[in-house]
């Protein structure tokens, strides 16, 4: 396989000063993309999500970190202390040769301790600093912060949307780091278009993305509704059987417990098909059903016919026997049971890297975007400040002047 085909960030350098998922994220995009990710971690403590061992009562192994490898993988690590004079001066030598710097450190924080858009454009004017924030660059909370648990799920209305409204209180998130590994893809998005408008014009821009402007924007089909309406529709309670307007669309329950989705938008073409394939094809022959309008103005009979043919028969003989169906519709799957999904393996949705303990390879899963049909190939995370003798080098730095710095403390 050749470089080329699938390293369209070759050549391109990103100074990485982030923690968490959320933009640490962008760049594990960008290093499957082909890119130069060099991650800025504390000297001692490191990025502070590599103590995150315990998540919702799964124990994590530190040398087989699942949430720190999967936004962290392709990257180089190099350890610098930036609240010291000598660790700015660091971080201003790698500054030079990159193409792009990518926080989410707070404005409060980037401005004490230099790093601000200003401080690295004194000595890198071409570069492009794209920030990632919890609420936005703008407005009166833009010195708070936040985690995709407070501004993408909870403050923006996904959490509220997502909750049936039969419920005493809302859904809590129950992916980890959901709106930060979305909000990550953004920010790889808008990087991209930076560097393309950097390349037409000469011109290096500023760029943010927020957690909360992340979940509007996933969620801006159902906002712009609201604000066209101010209807504001919400999740129902789960049910076997179709919509009130469209039989055909809806979930229905196996007799072995499981659930089929029909998601068939417009029924048009449809009808006799469906009903052959859930077993009653005379129900295609029934006046109520004859055509579309008469299927709609008879949906609940429609729908109970299919939730009884449904739930005759288990989910394995759905799941096989629908394949030649016309009509849209997918069997409702765990996470679990995509491992094993034909489909997305076939579409090499699971990447594998080292195991830093030496053991079995790590199994991740890739970006959403695939070039050329080629599957992605990427290396485990860093181990804290692993690679910082070997970045300062390639810059030309002397040894005697990273001894001294080590000394000093402001590198490790």
């Amino acid at each position: 396989m050749a470089d080329f085909m699938t390293q369209v960030m070759k050549g391109v350098r990103v100074l990485e000063v982030a923690q968490f998922t959320y933009v640490p994220a962008a760049g594990a995009i960008l290093a499957d993309w082909g890119a130069d990710v060099i991650k800025i971690e504390h000297p001692v403590r490191g990025d502070t999500q590599r103590g995150f061992l315990n998540m919702g009562g799964v124990q994590l192994d530190p040398l087989r970190h699942t949430l720190f490898e999967h936004p962290n993988r392709g990257k180089r690590s190099v350890g610098i202390d930036l609240s010291t004079e000598e660790g700015q001066a660091v971080l201003y030598e790698l500054a030079k040769s990159a193409d792009v710097f990518l926080t989410n450190y707070l404005p409060q924080v980037r401005q004490k301790n230099k790093f601000d858009v200003e401080h690295i454009r004194a000595v890198n004017p071409n570069i492009i600093y794209a920030r990632g924030s919890a609420l936005g660059n703008k407005g009166p909370e833009r010195e708070v912060g936040g985690f995709d648990g407070t501004c993408f799920w909870s403050r923006s209305g996904v959490a509220h949307a997502m909750t049936p409204e039969e419920l005493p209180g809302p859904l809590t998130q129950g992916i980890p780091a959901f709106g930060d590994s979305i909000g990550g893809m953004f920010i790889a998005g808008g990087i991209s278009g930076a560097l393309f408008h950097r390349e037409k014009t000469g011109e290096a821009v500023e760029l943010d993305v927020s957690l909360l402007s992340s979940a509007w924007w996933a969620s801006g089909a159902l906002i712009a509704q609201v604000m066209e309406t101010d209807i504001l529709t919400r999740n129902g309670m789960p049910s076997s059987g179709g919509s009130l307007r469209n039989p055909f669309m809806g979930n229905f329950r196996t007799s072995d417990g499981g659930t089929i989705n029909l998601c068939m938008v417009s029924p048009t073409g449809l009808i006799a098909d469906t009903f052959a394939h859930v077993g009653v094809p005379e129900a295609a022959d029934d006046p109520r059903f004859k055509d579309v309008l008469s299927l709609i103005e008879n949906a609940g009979a429609a729908s109970d016919i299919l939730v009884k043919a449904f739930g005759a028969k288990p989910f394995a003989y759905w799941r096989e026997h629908l394949k030649t169906m016309k009509g849209q519709w997918a069997p409702i799957q765990s996470f679990k049971d995509l491992l094993t999904d034909e489909q997305a393996i076939a579409n090499d949705m699971i990447i594998e890297v080292e195991g830093a303990d030496g053991g079995a390879p790590l199994r991740l899963v890739r970006g959403p975007v695939q070039f050329d049909g080629q599957p992605v190939q990427t290396t485990r995370s860093p181990q804290a400040s692993e690679h910082t003798e070997l970045v300062l080098m390639e810059l030309g730095v002397e040894w005697d002047q990273i001894e001294q710095w080590k000394a000093s403390g402001a590198i490790a």
